[in-house]
């Protein structure tokens, strides 16, 4: 993209519904207005920027569907406290249904990088062994088990998770619940590996069944929740409403199993489930374990997330809570696959 381009986008987003005279009054470009007034129109017809209403009237805004994938540093959102952030504090009817439908998550050379990484994940899995393969597998189960687990605040430590998830052997003077959430997690892996097919094509009760395993005996309600729930370091309110809770799911639902993509699917799944928060507690576990189960289906190289740092984990979702912007989460999702394909197989 242009600089011109690139300096129209930024004042846009900065200063939505403007006129296209007000545009290049107010970023200052040192170009004429008759190119501003081109520029702006390739950006519509790129679907980058839209138009609200018309003729003398007509102002411009971020097209949504290129809101999703803009990309937004994290270190400069975060500059700005909670209250200081301008968001959607609503959850977005319109985003499943209407504006991820119509977005290609990954651009031509972001899918160039991850299919050359799911081949060598192939060349490599077929020099493996049964044996060398579940030894891998394993491995991997552990690493899951104790990053997904490390993200919700769970203070087991790597080494402590390998003895308690092959030996049985509780950590000292770590709580019950600690040793429970990570089995939980080892369990629900196991039942995918076991089971790779049960989650396609995707189906609210199937989701329902992962989430059941890994909260059991931790004191959490089971199936879609009938309250209210907050969300810590984000003014973003989840729904409500249980019947309106199942719509965005089963919409969810919909958008994935009609996607082709294997990686945009297991993307979707991963940030729309804890998006939607369907549940009283467990919601992220349970998408990162659904959108393995995803790859695993399809015979793709799962992901661990052992090396992601978990504030930047909370930071990205963060932004999709507040923005629907996936762009670090997206890089996140990359970098991770990439790990996973070197280090696993």
């Amino acid at each position: 993209m242009k600089k011109t381009d690139l300096l129209l986008l930024d004042y846009i987003s900065k200063n939505p519904s403007r006129s296209s005279k007000e545009i290049h009054e107010g970023s200052e470009l040192q170009v004429g207005y008759a190119t501003v007034k081109r520029n702006l129109k390739k950006l519509v017809e790129n679907n980058i920027v839209a138009i609200k209403g018309k003729g003398r009237g007509t102002t411009y805004i971020i097209s949504p569907t290129y809101a999703v994938t803009e990309p937004i540093q994290l270190n400069e959102y975060f500059k700005k406290e909670i209250d200081e952030r301008e968001i959607s504090e609503k959850f977005n009817l319109e985003l499943i249904p209407e504006v991820l439908n119509n977005v290609e998550l990954f651009t031509a050379e972001e899918l160039q990088k991850l299919d050359a990484l799911q081949e060598q994940y192939r060349t490599n899995r077929k020099s493996l062994s049964d044996f060398q393969y579940q030894k891998e597998i394993e491995r991997l189960a552990i690493d899951l088990s104790w990053k997904s687990s490390q993200i919700e605040g769970n203070t087991y430590s790597l080494l402590e998770t390998e003895r308690l998830l092959k030996e049985k052997e509780t950590a000292e003077g770590k709580n019950k619940d600690e040793a429970t959430m990570l089995l939980n997690h080892k369990e629900a892996l196991d039942f995918i590996l076991e089971n790779p097919d049960y989650l396609n094509p995707i189906e609210i009760r199937k989701i329902e069944d992962i989430h059941s395993i890994l909260i059991k005996d931790l004191g959490v309600d089971r199936n879609i929740r009938t309250r209210r729930i907050g969300i810590s370091g984000t003014n973003y309110k989840p729904l409500d409403n249980e019947y309106q809770i199942r719509e965005a799911l089963q919409q969810m639902c919909e958008l994935v199993n009609s996607k082709h993509n294997v990686f945009e699917k297991s993307l979707l799944l991963l940030v729309l489930l804890s998006y939607i928060q369907a549940f009283n507690d467990g919601n992220k576990r349970t998408a990162r374990i659904v959108s393995n189960a995803c790859l695993i289906h399809n015979n793709y190289c799962p992901i661990s997330f052992r090396t992601i740092d978990s504030i930047e984990y909370k930071k990205a979702m963060l932004l999709f809570y507040e923005l629907n912007n996936i762009s670090a989460f997206k890089n996140i999702f990359i970098s991770q696959f990439e790990f996973a394909v070197k280090t696993y197989f």
